[in-house]
């Protein structure tokens, strides 16, 4: 059988979220449509949940349960509960089966970290907007909020006995954050916040672990560089020791549970190289091998230690291989898979990309993913799809990505840029388009048009694909560059800065104008970069993917910019899907949208 879209979307892939001592691993698997989890032990997979929409977990340390994460047709307003998984039942957990930890439907809980009877989660009930970081014990439901000065929390890590938490909230300049410490029995007001960093400084901090005595915290940050690498910060001063770095690579590191090891990953244009190092020094201990040329990290889950340090359990996926639990023996380092989701190809490879990096008008580089048919149709032969990430904070990488197959076994060309504002490359390039710089990325699109007769592709017939922020940058590349492009297609994406700032849910909307600037001090530029504002210049047809409950990207931006396309007389299929959110989560939804999708770039991009 080909490769098309049908098969290629019926492929079951799994990622780990959770390793225990005895290296059984909590599991994610999407065999039933969507995203549920499994327990992989002994060789055997165990379906442990059947609910109505995808679900995230992690292992309750020291006892046989899980916490599980979950929401409603992705509104994503996540509750917590708890899953028993030595109770017997008759097969996978439903709803009825959990035990409620924190349930409120009208607000969001979010899981940050799991201690001995514990566990540590963010929620805006308080007043919709703000996110309060609150310790829950799971035994007796008593509850101490720890953290509660407003705004975005992002990540957040307890020390092991919980008398400090380290968090991050957002500072002043795009994908920068601030570090702060929070004492949780303080002596004093006084006593209970100590910032560690400073607001204006435009650095990342992310991937927050504690010394098991508290003596330090290891984290992964770009302060003072342009490439992130791994320091080790006093929480009484704030000063850092640089553990590991790279002036080409940006680095991201995995602190165990016991302080002794860090797994290192360097990012090399969208691949992951893992190291394991001596937290203490810095050093190389061994390297980790892993199956092919592709990725284990963010925006897949990322790796996670065993409460004993001796395991790491990742998530794989390359452009060969849709998706594996893999467990790493941190003594040894050897690498093994304990799913294969690539049996499913029964042989038949899917196409593996080559490395450009494509010259812009402004002698800048974009890095772009090429992916060639090995056999085009000749109907289709030269023409030519980008696929655009979202974010705009994102990076294009190498894995399995079943659109981008589908495209190439139809016989496109598709090409997978990183343009100004992905991350990967270092902080400079992924500052590039921040605030009224918007539109430099835009242009990286013509750019990579432009680009195309060198590689053989006809400019006449290339097309434009993308979701969320990508979404953004399809119709931007169709209102701002008409001439350029032969039709677009945008999932759940932006029409209108100004009205998405406006109707976005309360909580993100402070946080997404640190990157696109906001609505009081922007708002004329805002309405200038906003698609909906040339619509009159759009000249492709269009293909619109929406989901109802969408609470990032309101369902509003795809029906107005729908109706305008409509009113100029041009094609516009717009979808909507009721039980869906930000993106397709259901496997049935992605079966009756892509094929169409799909269908409708091949009568527009034929000869």
């Amino acid at each position: 059988m080909a490769l098309d879209i049908v098969r290629l979307l019926e492929l079951t892939s799994w990622r780990a979220f959770d390793v225990a001592d005895t290296g059984w691993v909590l599991a994610g698997s999407d065999e039933s449509g969507s995203i549920q989890l499994v327990e992989l032990a002994d060789g055997e997979c165990t379906p442990l949940t059947a609910l109505s929409g995808a679900v995230t977990g992690r292992y309750l340390p020291g006892e046989r349960a899980a916490i599980v994460q979950h929401d409603t047709d992705g509104d994503e307003c996540s509750q917590l509960s708890l899953l028993h998984l030595d109770e017997p039942r008759s097969g996978p957990a439903r709803l009825r089966d959990l035990v409620p930890l924190v349930r409120d439907p009208e607000h969001v809980h979010r899981l940050l970290d799991v201690l001995p009877g514990r566990i540590v989660y963010a929620t805006n009930r308080r007043n919709g907007v703000d996110f309060d970081v609150v310790i829950r014990s799971a035994v007796t439901g008593e509850e101490q909020v720890v953290y509660d000065r407003g705004g975005m929390v992002l990540a957040v890590a307890a020390s092991p006995d919980s008398r400090y938490v380290a968090l991050t909230v957002p500072a002043a300049w795009s994908l920068s954050d601030q570090l702060i410490l929070v004492n949780t029995m303080p002596v004093t007001e006084a006593d209970q916040v100590r910032v560690l960093t400073d607001r204006d400084e435009p650095a990342r901090h992310t991937n927050i672990a504690w010394l098991p005595d508290a003596s330090g915290l290891i984290v992964t940050t770009d302060f003072d560089r342009d490439h992130t690498g791994i320091a080790r910060i006093d929480p009484r001063t704030g000063a850092r020791r640089w553990l590991v770095t790279s002036d080409e690579h940006d680095l991201t590191g995995w602190l165990s549970p016991d302080g002794s090891t860090l797994l290192v990953q360097a990012n090399e244009d969208g691949a992951s190289q893992l190291t394991l190092h001596d937290a203490a020094t810095g050093e190389v201990l061994r390297a980790v091998q892993l199956p092919a040329d592709g990725w284990c990290a963010f925006p897949l889950p990322t790796p996670v230690w065993s409460p004993d340090s001796r395991f790491v359990a990742l998530t794989f996926s390359a452009p060969t291989i849709p998706g594996d639990a893999l467990l790493v023996d941190a003594s040894t380092g050897d690498c093994r898979s304990l799913t294969e989701s690539a049996a499913q190809l029964d042989g038949q490879l899917p196409v593996e990309p080559s490395s450009y990096r494509v010259p812009t008008r402004d002698d800048e580089q974009v890095p772009c993913f090429v992916y060639q048919p090995d056999e085009p149709d000749p109907e289709l032969d030269g023409s030519a799809v980008l696929l655009i990430h979202g974010g705009p904070e994102s990076q294009s990488i190498r894995s399995f990505n079943p659109i981008v197959q589908a495209l190439v076994a139809q016989g496109h060309t598709v090409l997978v840029p990183n343009v100004r504002g992905s991350t990967g490359y270092g902080k400079r390039w992924y500052s590039a388009d921040d605030g009224r710089n918007r539109l430099a990325a835009v242009a990286d699109l013509g750019d990579v048009h432009d680009w195309l007769p060198t590689i053989g592709l006809d400019p006449e017939r290339a097309a434009l694909w993308g979701g969320s922020y990508g979404g953004y940058m399809v119709l931007a590349g169709l209102a701002f560059q008409p001439e350029r492009w032969a039709a677009g297609v945008d999932i759940v994406g932006i029409s209108s800065l100004v009205t998405f700032l406006e109707n976005t849910a309360a909580y993100r909307r402070a946080h997404r104008e640190r990157e696109y600037g906001s609505l009081a001090a922007d708002a004329g530029f805002l309405r200038e970069a906003s698609p909906l504002t040339r619509v009159a210049a759009i000249a492709a047809p269009l293909f619109v993917l929406h989901g109802a409950n969408d609470p990032r990207v309101p369902l509003s931006e795809a029906e107005q910019i729908a109706a305008a396309v409509r009113a100029k007389g041009l094609e516009c299929e717009l979808l909507v899907y009721d039980d869906e959110g930000h993106g397709l989560a259901k496997r049935v939804n992605r079966l009756d949208a892509y094929p169409r999708a799909l269908a409708f770039l091949a009568r527009h991009l034929a000869k």
